[in-house]
């Protein structure tokens, strides 16, 4: 029986080794390619395809390093000759190999085929309007609003409470102030979602200051006269009939 498994078994280390060493070189040669193509694209992850007369090449790299480089053949196939994975089998390299020569070219055509795109490209630009004035207006406004919104959290928390919000309707829209002891919260424009004139993050767009600013005097207004209904309402209560 030993006799009849006595047969000679080729040795692949050797053309292992050689796969592996052009699979090397290969990483070495596209892998400065990646880089280029990293440092055109002006990003670190990324990938470009290159057709040549027997098939496509697509190189993949991250972080500026090669991923991956895979021919696929006209004849059908595909084959990753540079690879995070297992290396790929000699004959398809082989085969790949013949084209290697080719992909580079294509590289270098792309590359060509850019010189001079810049060219035409001003670096002379218009000046820009400076927001300074804008935004200082917008501020004084927004400041504004803010003290006399205080001055209300104040009013309130004397005769309503440390804390609470106060929401009336003006010209259909729902104005809400919201405070804290003397200070407001915020004052917010729309409901949930809406404009927030007075908050503890960002100030308000112009635009928004812009649209509103002629409300919050109606909102001021309608607090007044909350205000006076509520003396009115307490000058009626009589403790005559309670005697």
């Amino acid at each position: 029986m030993t006799d009849a498994l006595s047969f000679d078994v080729t040795n692949v280390e050797d053309v292992a080794a050689n796969r592996d060493e052009v699979v090397s070189a290969v990483q070495a040669h596209a892998g400065t390619i990646a880089r280029e193509l990293a440092i055109l694209q002006g990003g670190d992850y990324g990938q470009e395809t290159f057709k040549t007369r027997r098939g496509t090449w697509t190189l993949k790299y991250e972080a500026g390093a090669i991923q991956y480089l895979r021919f696929k053949g006209k004849s059908g196939g595909e084959t990753y000759v540079v690879s995070t994975k297992q290396p790929p089998e000699p004959k398809p390299l082989a085969t790949a190999m013949k084209d290697y020569p080719a992909f580079v070219e294509a590289y270098n055509e792309h590359v060509e085929s850019l010189d001079g795109v810049l060219d035409d490209v001003p670096t002379e630009f218009p000046s820009i309007t400076t927001t300074e004035e804008l935004v200082s207006e917008r501020d004084r406004i927004v400041s504004t609003i803010r003290e006399i919104s205080n001055t209300i959290a104040g009013e309130l928390t004397r005769f309503d409470g440390e804390y609470g919000t106060f929401a009336q309707r003006v010209n259909g829209t729902r104005w809400e102030l919201k405070w804290d002891g003397p200070q407001a919260s915020y004052l917010r424009v729309g409901g949930e979602g809406g404009v927030y004139l007075v908050s503890q993050y960002q100030p308000p767009s112009a635009p928004d200051v812009r649209e509103l600013a002629e409300g919050f005097v109606g909102f001021v207004e309608a607090y007044n006269e909350y205000v006076e209904e509520l003396e009115a309402d307490l000058a009626t209560v009589s403790f005559e009939d309670a005697t």
